[in-house]
């Protein structure tokens, strides 16, 4: 079948030339097992057109796409992981196989994960397991429904083989996943290119990424290039800290090597939803020392992009770079105040007002130990939503503050019809616990019933076309 006029290839990363990326060849599966594709995000590039036969062959025997890359691209960084360096990583088990623009021109990569060994994949045996691609699935559907800027998850093809994990049941069932991005390139791809005091490669990366994902060609120096690139990352960064603490989201691995320089989520792993408002509360098991807590993601934030501003540092000066970071915080604020009364469906009144507001809720909510998603949904609109609070299974506990009740209903909805819509006509919120992904996990392991999971992603769009549209 012809592709989609909406097809568009820009194969950008060759254009970097040689140093940042090894061409690699995508692991013989056994099996092919089409088990999910992303028709919605298929459209925005121009890829829904293929058929389940045509989508096999470009996103799990990675055939080439018309015009675009010649060779799957492992790429090549370096990264702290929980804040130790390691200069012995890069894509181990993922390659950077095409890219193209989206409806809006933007340019978005096709990147994978469990796609067989490469270059970096050290002891690994480079693959993904299949529950790994379904929870994927469920925590990116989950960010955009909530509209957070994350990767989407395109594609999950099963593949016929069986893994051991330390982690989870083995033997396993395997998969291959393609996602899609604004971007590969992340905070450890500058680190590797300063570890080896590359200056060449780092203003050849730099000027990359201001024009394919900033839109801006500066004729200038390279240190001016490059403060100018570190404003628009840290920017990025703070918006991406705000997401994550608005979602109620626990990403578990806030490594350099896991942050991109376009501010989206993405590398997913031991991922957690708040069940209730705990700023202590961790994802991955081996955090024993909180690092990435939910509370404590600004600061991880915050301080990997310093680690990028280190990178910049035989181009720049020290104190130039420093004045560059030093707005994160006040960003970051910012940020999180829009979002928050975003998810609260309600005009901004001013920033004194607001901060007053959000300042209640998030006391009510970490003095109750409150679930994140009963609350926004409860509480949607503001002022229009006090009789629905009242019949709420929390009703007595908002009762309970009136001075947070007054603050609330103070508030005008932004959205007057956002309400009619039937995602607050049910009983609840929309969750993801991790009780909820173990047990859609459980029919698919147990019964290879996969209706569960699609009724969740039906359910996770309905509440965003409520939060959105």
């Amino acid at each position: 079948m012809p592709l989609s006029k909406n097809y568009k290839a820009d194969p950008a990363f060759a254009t970097l030339g040689d140093g940042f990326g090894d061409a690699v060849e995508a692991a013989d599966f056994p099996k092919h097992i089409l088990r999910y594709r992303n028709d919605r995000a298929a459209g925005d590039v121009g890829l829904n057109t293929l058929t389940d036969e045509e989508w096999i062959a470009h996103c799990a025997k990675f055939v080439r796409l018309p015009g675009n890359l010649e060779s799957p691209i492992a790429q090549r960084y370096h990264g702290h992981q929980f804040q130790v360096y390691n200069p012995d990583i890069g894509d181990g088990r993922g390659f950077l196989y095409a890219q193209m623009r989206n409806t809006r021109g933007r340019l978005m990569d096709l990147g994978t994960k469990g796609s067989g060994r490469t270059p970096y994949s050290r002891s690994g045996d480079g693959k993904l397991t299949l529950k790994g691609g379904v929870r994927e699935i469920m925590a990116t559907e989950m960010l955009e429904a909530l509209g957070a800027c994350t990767s989407r998850t395109f594609s999950i093809v099963e593949t016929g083989e069986s893994l051991m994990r330390g982690d989870e049941p083995s033997p396993t069932r395997s998969a291959v996943m393609v996602r899609l991005t604004h971007g590969n390139i992340r905070i450890g791809t500058f680190q590797r290119h300063a570890y080896y005091t590359d200056t060449n490669r780092l203003n050849t990366l730099v000027d990359y990424c201001l024009k394919y994902y900033f839109d801006t060609e500066m004729k200038s120096s390279d240190a001016d290039k490059a403060l100018h690139f570190l404003g628009l990352v840290m920017e990025r960064v703070a918006m991406q800290a705000a997401d994550l603490m608005a979602a109620g989201f626990v990403h578990g691995v806030l490594n350099t090597d896991n942050i991109n320089i376009t501010g989206e989520i993405f590398d997913f792993g031991p991922w957690r939803f708040l069940p209730r408002m705990e700023l202590g509360f961790t994802a991955a098991y081996f955090d024993e020392r909180g690092l990435y807590a939910f509370g404590r993601q600004p600061d991880a934030l915050h301080w990997n992009i310093y680690q990028l501003g280190g990178a910049l540092a035989d181009i720049c000066e020290e104190q130039a770079l420093k004045d560059v970071l030093e707005p994160f915080p006040k960003v970051y604020l910012a940020a999180l105040r829009s979002k928050l009364l975003a998810r609260m469906g309600v005009k901004p009144k001013g920033d004194k007002d607001d901060d007053a507001l959000l300042s209640a809720v998030n006391n009510f909510m970490l003095r109750e130990t409150f679930s994140y998603e009963r609350f926004f949904f409860d509480w949607y609109g503001g002022s229009q939503s006090e009789k629905r609070a009242a019949k709420s299974p929390e009703a007595a506990r908002y009762d309970a503050d009136a001075a947070l009740k007054a603050a609330i209903t103070s508030y005008a909805p932004a959205r007057p019809d956002a309400l009619n819509h039937a995602y607050f006509g049910g009983d609840g919120p929309c969750t993801m616990l991790i009780e909820e992904v173990e047990d859609i996990w459980s029919h698919i392991a147990e019964h290879d019933d996969w209706q569960p999971l699609y009724d969740k992603i039906d359910a996770i769009r309905q509440m965003g076309d409520a939060l959105t549209k």
